[in-house]
């Protein structure tokens, strides 16, 4: 896993909202200022509280939002400004698992002909005996049966029709698959059966995965390196073993104190965030978690954190990291006494 498959540049997604204030149109700015990079062959996990952007960031990555600004390179080609037309074919190299299996899927198509379509799209098979053995073919990977392709949607229980969701996914062989919170409609015993089917295709089909969610425990047991958002942004990005053992910034320091621990021995210190999450539409200046922050600071108000590299992929958006403002903090302490 060396070479990036996908490098998301400072992507911002605005979107204007009725009436104006003061002559200006306003924006609710729910991607602002997003960069990172996925390497191929890795599970890149999204987390965070609801309405933080994870959606529409994954949205933004397969253009099925327009992104406001920033730059998209997927395997090493700039895809930025494309058109539809001009995505077409690059539709093949990324697909996306979408997070509600029941609005997902067409009801008036067969199984058959929901997994056949892209195959259709995208000119991937000759003849019609050619395009049926690829459907059942990719019905088999996904644990479904033959029979099951002449059936319709509403004849499935929700795991089911997330895994045609991923059968369809992967009718074009992508390189990049985006999951959108593809476990959280499911009951806790199909999401491990789904989330076990996603690793094995992973191996199978040489994939790489974005994969969203707000439940961080789905996250660790999937992911490889974890991204957690807020706002719009995000805080805190790093391997999974070090973010989960050593969370830096207090957000997700706030976020793992909540996770249920099933040994009962073990006692954690909840850390309570005070107040909801900001209005995207009207963001706090600074850092945007200083209003929730139980270690903010003077300079959290006014100035927005930089990137402060932690350790060898593990960095975090916090003054807390700043060495400046701790070299300063200790020459007042040392003033004070």
């Amino acid at each position: 896993m060396t070479e990036n498959l996908l490098s998301v540049k400072d992507m911002k997604i605005y979107y204007p909202v009725s009436g104006r204030r003061l002559g200006k149109t306003e924006y609710v700015k729910a991607v602002d200022g997003v960069s990172f990079d996925v390497k191929t062959g890795e599970v890149f996990g999204i987390v965070g509280e609801s309405g933080c952007g994870k959606s529409t960031l994954g949205r933004g990555i397969c253009k099925l939002e327009e992104p406001t600004s920033g730059r998209l390179l997927l395997d090493g080609e700039d895809i930025s400004a494309y058109n539809g037309r001009q995505m077409r074919p690059v539709r093949k190299k990324v697909q996306m698992v979408f997070q509600d299996p029941y609005a997902s899927l067409n009801p008036r198509m067969s199984v058959f002909d929901i997994i056949a379509e892209p195959l259709i799209i995208h000119g991937l098979t000759k003849t019609k005996e050619e395009r049926k053995d690829k459907v059942l073919e990719l019905l088999r990977k996904v644990g479904l049966d033959d029979y099951h392709a002449n059936r319709y949607p509403h004849e499935f229980s929700g795991g089911q029709r997330q895994r045609i969701g991923i059968a369809r996914a992967l009718a074009v062989e992508p390189r990049l698959v985006i999951a959108d919170e593809p476990v959280s409609a499911l009951d806790v015993s199909i999401q491990a059966q789904v989330l076990n089917l996603l690793n094995q295709l992973k191996k199978e089909f040489s994939l790489t995965y974005i994969f969203v969610a707000h439940d961080l425990s789905v996250v660790e047991h999937i992911s490889d390196r974890v991204g957690v958002m807020y706002l719009g942004n995000f805080v805190e990005v790093g391997l999974k073993e070090k973010l989960y053992k050593n969370p830096l910034h207090p957000y997700t320091q706030a976020l793992l104190s909540a996770v249920p621990v099933p040994d009962p021995e073990v006692k954690r210190k909840r850390m309570i965030l005070e107040g909801s999450i900001p209005s995207a539409l009207n963001p706090p200046a600074g850092c945007k978690f200083h209003t929730r922050c139980p270690k903010c600071m003077e300079c959290c108000c006014i100035t927005a954190p930089e990137r402060y590299q932690a350790d060898e992929d593990h960095y975090v958006y916090c003054h807390l990291y700043d060495d400046k403002i701790n070299k300063e903090k200790q020459q007042n302490f040392n003033l004070i006494k």
